[in-house]
């Protein structure tokens, strides 16, 4: 608890740009959360070095991402927006819990295999101990709830195991997260490939909405939309191409499925498709129109990056001095 209210904590890499799948599935659902919690949500750049970065396109994508946070809706006074790099506590507090940490664990984690299969030139110590730094970043706020995510709950669990394998020696030191299970977000898939995970990382640009995408692109992409050959929109998980579209259009006009059946079914899939590129067009105009505004108010952004990230060190230092206490470290004299 902090000021009353539960922890909650959640990140994104700050590696590639954000797609409509990031926004309806996790960004649009946190700007929900500001007023029942106490939220810290992170720009995670420690651990996007773990694939290699051109270090000026990392610093300009770190700050373009915590800018759209912003742009999209989150209060910087409400929550704490920072950069995961100005707070060393992070990296402090994850050797430490590579200590209690087994090898065993870590071999488990399947997220490493899957990222050693695609870097394989670049299989680093980092990738292997990921998951102890994402431990650090959850335990350092003492956070009640963590929205995770089918490919985060595995770190989850080894989070809570670590915790409770520290509080079991030291005392009561790191509060147990539990998983944040948000009301059921839109889940937005590859225009390209349905049956897939909309991806940020997607080499098929084709697949992916862009936040930042222009009117003309937008709509570009939605008609090379892959579909099926029978022209019928109907909700079905045996036409995924249309499914997809329709939970998208559904996102932004906050329509049920049967209501947009209805709506369009004496259309093609011709007329479906350009309706969806609109209404996306109109969702995300005023986030980048406000995307825009912020990105020209260099004074405002650098104040939210330096008071944000005092803040975050000060909760991040409060729980990093009663851990190197506990383990034994000299006091730090100041």
């Amino acid at each position: 608890m902090l000021d009353g209210k539960k922890v909650l904590y959640s990140g994104m890499q700050s590696t590639g740009t954000l797609q409509l799948g990031n926004y309806l599935g996790a960004l649009k659902n946190w700007i929900e959360l500001e007023e029942d919690y106490q939220c810290f949500f992170c720009v995670v750049d420690m651990h996007s070095i773990t694939v290699r970065q051109d270090p000026a396109e990392l610093r300009k994508k770190a700050r373009a991402l915590l800018t759209l946070y912003i742009a999209a809706g989150l209060d910087p006074e409400k929550n704490c927006i920072y950069y995961q790099s100005h707070v060393p506590a992070h990296a402090e507090l994850s050797w430490i819990l590579n200590c209690y940490t087994y090898m065993g664990e870590l071999n488990r984690m399947t997220q490493y295999k899957d990222k050693a299969a695609k870097h394989s030139s670049n299989i680093n110590a980092g990738l292997f101990t990921y998951p102890v730094l994402m431990a650090a970043d959850i335990l350092l706020f003492q956070t009640d709830l963590v929205p995770v995510g089918s490919d985060q709950k595995q770190h989850l669990e080894l989070t809570r195991d670590v915790a409770e394998r520290f509080n079991s020696i030291y005392g009561d030191v790191f509060t147990i997260p539990e998983p944040y299970i948000a009301k059921a977000g839109a889940r937005i898939m590859s225009l390209q490939e349905p049956s897939k995970k909309m991806s940020k990382s997607d080499e098929n640009v084709n697949g992916s909405i862009y936040l930042m995408d222009d009117p003309d692109t937008i709509v570009r992409k939605f008609k090379r939309a892959v579909t099926d050959s029978d022209n019928e929109i109907r909700y079905s998980d045996d036409k995924p191409g249309i499914k997809n579209l329709i939970d998208i259009y559904a996102a932004a006009t906050k329509k049920t499925a049967s209501e947009i059946e209805a709506e369009f079914a004496s259309s093609g899939y011709g007329d479906f498709k350009l309706a969806v590129a609109e209404e996306v067009i109109k969702m995300l105009r005023p986030i980048q129109e406000r995307f825009a505004d912020l990105s020209k108010d260099k004074a405002y952004i650098d104040s939210i990056i330096k008071n944000n990230g005092e803040k975050a060190a000060y909760y991040a230092n409060k729980t990093l001095r009663k851990v190197q206490k506990k383990v034994g470290f000299p006091e730090r004299i100041r």
